[in-house]
């Protein structure tokens, strides 16, 4: 019902509402606070607003001959008689938050699809079958889904086993893909390129002892598969569904401040989603710390399963060829310190030229000239940053 131009002939809770001017509402109504009926016609004024998408309104009783429409200019999913209105609608697209106006928003429609209401999520899960996760249905009542989040969801859980478990049960990855549909290709193609340049460094510098120290080479490769898999996951963005919840005291304070920098020094910019040059230097510190205590807490698990090994083996047979063992503590704080510094940096510029890639008309066209891209550029990073590696190494004395 619109408040500015009403219907011709309406009913209200035992009230026939008829408009002869254009501007104005004529009501035969009884009042809540006086059961007596009113025996003049009430008058309602109505404002010549321009038109709001959602507007609410209230309808209340001043006295037993008056009553009042007051708009209300908040963004509400559906209009709400003598109650408060419902919440604004939400933003379900990854990065963070900024001001944006009605060209913003329907651009970032454009971009992920309209907000879908909760009735209109329910129909759409409901036709295929489908459960929603807990934050997605909680985001649909209060703030609302993306289309396009809404569809990929639903096509990603369908997937076999374990993408589609992990789908429905790891909200990390989740988000993920669906801010990024490559993303899984990203991963993949870091971990099958690590591994590989990994064991041809490894058969080249082990040599014929090569299979008599495979545990060593396993743990190694093991511990680099995650490493990988953290390098990756860290810079990706990520879909926000609906509210964060924030904690009170300092660190609810650092985690606002987190949510609302960039996954990544150079992620792109769109509608609704703004970054400042000062949240894009304080993500290189931020995602530095990360990277950092990735690197150390692998370093110990890492070198120390190499470390049980080499002591293992050497105390049922000793050789005059055996290397010192690596310290543990200076190893891992070596790996922390290599991937906070070097492989941030690295890491960030790849994200970077990915996204520069990603958005040009010619990927769009051509997807598989963005795949191409992501495999070039990422076996030329392993490639530089191993030796780089073996550099750091040598100057600390680990190796």
């Amino acid at each position: 019902m619109s408040v500015c131009s009403p219907p011709s002939h309406f009913h209200l809770s035992n009230a026939v509402v008829s408009h002869g001017a254009p501007d104005e509402v004529r009501v035969s109504l009884p009042c809540p606070q006086n059961p007596k009926p009113c025996l003049e016609p009430l008058k309602l004024a109505a404002s010549n607003h321009p038109p709001i998408r959602s507007r609410g309104f209230r309808l209340n009783c001043l006295r037993s001959d008056a009553i009042s429409i007051a708009a209300q200019n908040a963004e509400l999913t559906e209009p709400a008689i003598d109650g408060s209105g419902g919440d604004d609608g939400g933003d379900s697209s990854g990065g963070g938050g900024g001001d944006g106006g009605g060209n913003e928003e329907d651009a970032e429609g454009e971009e992920f699809g309209p907000l879908l209401r909760f009735d209109e999520v329910m129909k759409e899960t409901e036709a295929r079958g489908v459960e929603l996760p807990s934050d997605m249905l909680e985001a649909a009542k209060t703030t609302g889904l993306r289309k396009e989040f809404l569809l990929r969801y639903l096509a990603l859980q369908g997937s076999a086993w374990p993408l589609g478990f992990l789908m429905k049960y790891c909200s990390m990855l989740r988000n993920r893909m669906l801010a990024d549909p490559s993303f899984l290709f990203k991963v993949g193609t870091e971990v099958v390129i690590d591994s590989c340049c990994a064991t041809f460094a490894e058969v080249q510098k082990r040599g014929k002892d090569f299979w008599a120290e495979f545990e060593l080479y396993a743990a190694d490769l093991l511990v680099g598969v995650v490493v990988d898999i953290a390098l990756v996951g860290m810079l990706a963005p990520y879909a926000r569904i609906g509210k964060p919840s924030v904690s009170h005291g300092l660190f609810g304070r650092i985690q606002q401040a987190s949510v609302a920098l960039p996954s990544s020094v150079f992620e792109a910019e769109r509608p609704g989603c703004r970054f400042s040059v000062k949240q894009r230097v304080a993500t290189f510190f931020y995602k530095g710390v990360l990277y950092g205590s990735v690197g150390f807490v692998c370093g110990i698990i890492g070198q120390g399963i190499a470390n049980v090994i080499m002591n293992a083996k050497r105390s049922i047979k000793k050789s005059e060829e055996d290397i010192p063992v690596p310290p543990l503590v200076k190893s891992a704080a070596l790996w922390g310190v290599f991937l906070a510094v070097s492989s941030n940096t690295r890491y960030q510029i790849v994200n970077g030229l990915e996204g520069l890639v990603e958005a040009s008309p010619l990927a769009k066209r051509v997807p598989p000239i963005a795949m191409a891209f992501t495999i070039g550029v990422r076996f030329a990073n392993n490639i530089y940053g191993g030796m780089q590696f073996v550099d750091w190494a040598k100057l600390s004395g680990v190796q």
